[in-house]
């Protein structure tokens, strides 16, 4: 408990001067009192206001005064990343809602999808694990993660389709999502590159493009691209270093070996699977590297 001072007031009183033969003549009697001055009362009241505040004072009831805001600040949301789910859609909730992984949200394929809300925007959920995008390697504490029901990957090497009307609501969502935290385009990505040695979704036919028209997410200028990609069909292709090096400043967590080894093909598999879905072996051709050199 703080401290609170005391004041005690001798009171103010003037005395009958006297003499040994008694009180001079015309003197006041010893017992006559004039009134208090009027700073006296104002001082006393003051007093018993400080000790009545000092008493009431409880340090645990905390009273936050949020009136004034600081200009200096902005959202801990930097990123969102995209994941498909692998299971339906009960099976979806109970596992990000239930076990050890979450998701801020879950879409789901119904013919109306439907959008839970799992984990509030202001908490850090468990979805993208292990990963780095632009060289932060602590993803979930800058992200928003969602979760689309899609069954990914089939057995037969196939891929299940996004539905049109699932990804109508995704593309709101993220809009949505944007707008508040103001996050830049190369941060919409998927769980594929930020984790590329180990993770593949959303998977190929994720539309990334049909996003970017609609101002979603990065994309490349294609003119452009296309006139990279003849010119490294005369002149031969760039080393792995200038590959490695390419990848990185795209922001994907690549190794800096200069040699094509496993780990660089993984990452250019996922750079594929984004952007030139259509063959993502993991192969640095024309194409591929003029879409990279393209790239904002």
């Amino acid at each position: 408990m703080f401290p609170c001072a005391f004041f005690f007031i001798r009171p103010f009183v003037r005395r009958t001067a006297t003499s040994p033969s008694g009180p001079r003549p015309g003197a006041a009697r010893a017992d006559s009192r004039p009134s208090p001055p009027p700073w006296r009362a104002a001082l006393s009241a003051c007093l018993l206001l400080a000790l009545g505040a000092c008493a009431s004072y409880d340090p645990s009831k905390l009273d936050i005064d949020r009136s004034i805001q600081a200009k200096s600040q902005n959202s801990r949301v930097e990123m969102v990343v995209l994941h498909y789910t692998s299971s339906g859609n009960e099976a979806a909730l109970k596992t990000l809602s239930q076990l050890n992984v979450s998701s801020h949200y879950l879409v789901t394929n119904a013919p109306r999808p439907h959008v839970y809300q799992l984990v509030d925007e202001s908490r850090r959920a468990w979805h993208a694990g292990v990963s780095a995008w632009y060289e932060r390697s602590d993803v979930n504490s800058a992200s928003i993660g969602i979760e689309i029901v899609n069954d990914g990957r089939r057995r037969d090497g196939t891929w299940a389709p996004y539905p049109a009307v699932q990804i109508k609501v995704v593309a709101a969502l993220l809009k949505d999502i944007i707008r508040r935290h103001q996050i830049k385009p190369r941060n919409i990505v998927g769980h594929s590159d930020v984790a590329p040695q180990r993770k593949i979704d959303p998977g190929p036919l994720f539309p990334w493009r049909e996003l970017a028209r609609q101002g979603i997410g990065r994309w490349y200028d294609e003119d452009l691209a296309r006139r990279y990609a003849l010119q490294f069909q005369q002149q031969g292709l760039p080393d792995a270093a200038w590959i490695q090096g390419a990848l990185r400043r795209a922001g994907y967590d690549t190794p800096s070996s200069g040699v094509l080894d496993e780990a660089t093909r993984n990452v250019i598999a996922a750079f594929q699977m984004h952007y030139r879905p259509s063959d993502y072996g993991g192969e640095p051709d024309a194409q591929t590297l003029g879409i990279l050199k393209a790239l904002p």
